[in-house]
């Protein structure tokens, strides 16, 4: 499928520092956007666009620009949502049917607000997994967004801000907005050649956004690059100046974990790996490799009692699930929903208090030290043998979701970087991650890191 999107895609810092000195505008910049989307080919990555708030917010940010009085330095940058977050006047489908008779959003959620508040351009709301509820992207209701690494083989987009990665992948958006609940901005970001930072839960409001598990759920921007990033978590956050600095690599200390993490990858993916430590160890990176019992004894309980995920998840939709509704939703999320029904409140009770140990002692082993490891054991696979098989499916999106869940389920932060790509142009990354509330660490660490891991380019 032929792309029709900006060309020579430019970071968000670029396109914002272009907009200040007035070498761009922002009313010309969002025109283009828009005719940018109109005319790509993939119309399954945008749920809606909002051209009239686009452009209505586009001349305000340019009136402020030509004033000298920009609220920040992305501001006039567009931005895109993934479709769990409430726009005004506007419904949250979560890339579902049975939501589209709601009643729309009486107001913005805060943290579209504070983008707004910020400057950012709302562009429209991106496609995703229904109900964010798998790690693969597919779409049974909007279409499936296409992986833009490869024109001959529609391949996964990732899961499930699958839309958000696209768009940025794709040169329609330079920076989106996804939830990471198992890794939904790490995996669609691996997939696509992206950035995308995992925040730590509780770092940004999640009102106003539709939930899969309250308990786990963080969210965060996928971008072409870490500084990228940066600016939208100041933005986001309403603060004036980055936490995050970028340091010398020598001063940097990483784990690299020997247990789970590394089994399986696909060649291609473990090889950029190691070529990235490899890099960073001769930049002065002082790196260590360590057993870490403590994720192999995540699937390990996940497998015996469940998880809280697949818990929260139902409680949340156990009314549909009764009710005509379940015959319009994605039967992989049914099937997968229907699957937690066997677990027990001992087995909550046992997966809750087992967790609280095990983020214990994890943060006790790591201090303060990065770890390191592949985002995601393989690159995009094909979608038509996930299409056409739910067991190749669901196995699929068990090892998909394998590394990142790990960070999700210890309260973990975490940057997914671009490593390198396989013998077909298909994206492999690396992810960095960091204990609860290190966000301003990890970044910090990408930031660092990240000119010498994507040296491969050059």
């Amino acid at each position: 499928m032929a792309a029709a999107a900006i060309s020579a895609p430019r970071t968000a810092a670029a396109l914002g520092a272009d907009l200040r000195t007035g070498r761009l505008d922002a009313v010309e910049l969002t025109e283009r956007t828009l005719a940018a989307i109109n005319s790509h080919g993939d119309k399954a990555i945008f749920i809606e666009v909002f051209a009239a708030r686009a452009r209505r917010e586009a001349a305000a940010a340019a009136a402020r620009l030509k004033a000298g009085r920009p609220l920040s330095p992305l501001d006039g940058v567009p931005a895109a949502w993934k479709d769990l977050f409430d726009v005004e006047g506007k419904v949250t489908t979560a890339g579902s049917v049975v939501l589209k008779s709601d009643p729309s959003a009486a107001r913005d959620a805060p943290l579209l607000a504070a983008a707004a508040a910020a400057g950012l351009v709302t562009i429209g709301t991106t496609n995703m997994t229904e109900f964010a509820f798998s790690g693969i992207g597919l779409n049974p209701h909007y279409g499936t967004p296409r992986n833009p690494h490869d024109p001959k083989v529609a391949r996964s987009p990732g899961g499930s801000s699958a839309g958000s990665a696209v768009a940025v992948a794709a040169g329609l958006a330079p920076v989106a907005i996804g939830t990471d609940t198992s890794g939904s901005v790490r995996v669609p970001a691996s997939f696509n050649g992206v950035t995308g930072y995992k925040s730590s839960t509780g770092r940004y409001p999640m009102e106003g956004v539709f939930p899969l598990s309250r308990t786990l759920d963080s969210l965060g921007p996928l971008a072409h690059t870490v500084e990228d990033c940066v600016l939208m978590d100041v933005a986001l956050r309403g603060v004036l100046l980055p936490e995050a600095r970028r340091r010398p690599v020598a001063d940097l200390r990483l784990v690299v974990p020997e247990t789970l993490v590394l089994e399986g990858c696909e060649p291609a993916v473990l090889a950029n790996f190691e070529a990235a430590i490899d890099r960073l160890a001769k930049a002065g990176a002082r790196v260590e490799r360590r057993a870490m019992p403590v994720l192999a004894a995540i699937p390990e309980l996940i497998a015996k009692h469940g998880h809280i995920l697949g818990a929260e998840a139902l409680h949340l939709h156990q009314e549909r699930l009764r009710s005509s509704d379940a015959m319009r939703m994605d039967r992989r999320v049914v099937k997968r929903l229907r699957m937690v029904e066997k677990m027990t409140a001992v087995d909550l009770t046992e997966v809750l208090q087992t967790r609280a140990r095990l983020v214990a002692d994890a943060n006790a082993f790591l201090g303060d030290v990065i770890v390191a490891f592949p985002t995601t054991p393989h690159v995009a696979m094909p979608i038509a043998p996930l299409e056409a098989d739910d067991e190749v499916f669901f196995r699929s999106n068990a090892l998909t979701l394998r590394n990142t869940m790990l960070g999700n389920f210890l309260d973990w932060c975490g940057v997914a970087m671009p490593s390198g790509t396989d013998a077909d142009g298909m994206p492999t990354s690396i992810l960095l991650s960091a204990t609860h509330g290190r966000d301003a660490a990890v970044l910090s660490a990408a930031l660092a890191t990240e000119p010498i891991i994507r040296s491969w380019t050059r």
